[in-house]
């Protein structure tokens, strides 16, 4: 055999010897394989996340071989064949070989097998079908994913719309993965199967469809996965409502931010953003910074650095910073954002001086005129670029000139 991962650290790291150490002590040699994402990034020189390992051990046998060795069991997806092994605060997904038994485009029923090529055969992808034992020698049971990796090929394992049919989640997958490792053009036949099947989108979770997407869009550059996912009418299927690829493709020149770039692609309509959010179940966080960056015109004028703190002031600092990113997105230079910007990143908004107590002192009866008189006070500090001093005067002459009831 040939290949063989390079020198990597997780490989010799002592946590993960010690759970390779344990599922052999119940198993015997070569019952366990790292597999899928460690050996695929490794092998082409990219760090490593997460540490996945496929095994001929039946998940009970997995929880027992971790307790035998003083490491900690959790079983989070056993039904599936998958346990999470805990070694020193460090998590090993283990999965016992699988091949699937039903598939109905979403889910699937498995059932356990010894065959490492079966295994193979359920993946999506021939570069994710890869195995490497504890020596990091590679197994690439497809005959092909060692090449895909290193290539930069997208490819399904065996036939595409199969594949797909199994769970149609592989269709955004099939972008993902070009995103993040593709290179040239998209296989032909793999984008060929998600252009024909795009309508299987329809019945996928919305919390599966958000995350592969939100996935997608934290590559380095997603713009060629982004512009093939709409030719295929894969884009549309997501996101009904997207507006075009022009200000998304400016957006990803200038910034890495998944949530930007998805923020260009939805229309400027602060409700249209909450129904995009509410379709995909978007965090209510994202839904709202999504919502607070579409411009309402807050940001009026010639953005000088006063402009930018009353805009800070009433919005947020995150707010006005992604405004000012869909601005420069949209062509405005960044030598005519920059004191905004500036002001976005560095100023702390102070809180407002006085409130009911103060009004009250003055001599005004507690009602909606308190209301009225600190909003009126409010919007003239804001005006006055928030002064320091001076506040109880102020609030006087606005009494007076209002003719405050006492």
């Amino acid at each position: 055999m040939s290949d063989r991962l390079p020198p990597v650290d997780w490989l010799d790291d002592p946590r993960t010897v010690a759970v390779m150490d344990a599922l052999e002590a119940e198993g015997g040699p070569d019952c366990a394989r790292f597999v899928g994402g460690c050996v695929r990034n490794s092998l082409i020189g990219r760090a490593a996340d997460d540490i996945d390992i496929a095994t001929r051990l039946t998940p009970d046998r997995v929880v027992a071989a971790a307790r035998a060795a003083g490491l900690k069991p959790v079983p989070t997806g056993i039904e599936h064949g998958t346990v999470t092994v805990v070694s020193s605060k460090r998590p090993y997904e283990v999965t016992t070989l699988r091949r699937d038994v039903e598939t109905d485009g979403r889910r699937a029923v498995v059932a356990f097998t010894q065959d490492w090529a079966e295994d193979a055969a359920r993946r999506d992808f021939r570069l994710n079908a890869l195995y490497a034992d504890r020596t990091g020698a590679i197994f690439d049971p497809t005959g092909q994913g060692v090449e895909d990796a290193r290539a930069g090929w997208i490819v399904f394992v065996g036939d595409a719309e199969t594949r797909i049919r199994e769970d149609a989640l592989r269709i955004l997958r099939f972008f993902r993965f070009f995103a993040h490792f593709g290179q040239g053009a998209p296989d032909a036949a793999g984008l060929d199967a998600c252009t024909r099947l795009n309508a299987l989108i329809e019945g996928l979770s919305a919390e599966r469809v958000s995350a592969e997407l939100l996935k997608l869009l934290a590559a380095p550059d997603p713009r060629p996965a982004m512009r093939a996912m709409a030719g295929a009418g894969v884009l549309a299927r997501v996101l009904p409502d997207h507006v075009g690829l022009s200000l998304f493709e400016a957006m990803c020149a200038i910034s890495d931010d998944p949530a930007l770039r998805l923020s260009v692609l939805l229309p400027a309509d602060a409700e249209a953003v909450r129904a995009a959010a509410a379709g995909l179940r978007l965090s209510n966080a994202l839904r709202d910074r999504l919502v607070a960056a579409v411009d309402d015109g807050a940001l009026a004028g010639d953005l000088t650095a006063q402009a930018a703190r009353a805009a800070v002031y009433r919005l947020g600092g995150r707010a006005v910073s992604d405004r000012l990113m869909r601005r420069q997105a949209a062509g405005a230079a960044p030598s005519e954002l920059a004191a905004a910007r500036a002001v976005a990143a560095d100023w702390t908004a102070p809180r407002m001086p006085v409130g009911g107590r103060e009004v009250a002192a003055l001599g005004v009866s507690p009602g909606p005129e308190t209301g009225r008189l600190l909003k009126a006070f409010e919007d003239d500090w804001i005006a006055a670029d928030f002064p320091a001093d001076g506040h109880a005067e102020r609030l006087k002459a606005l009494i007076s000139g209002r003719g405050g009831s006492r």
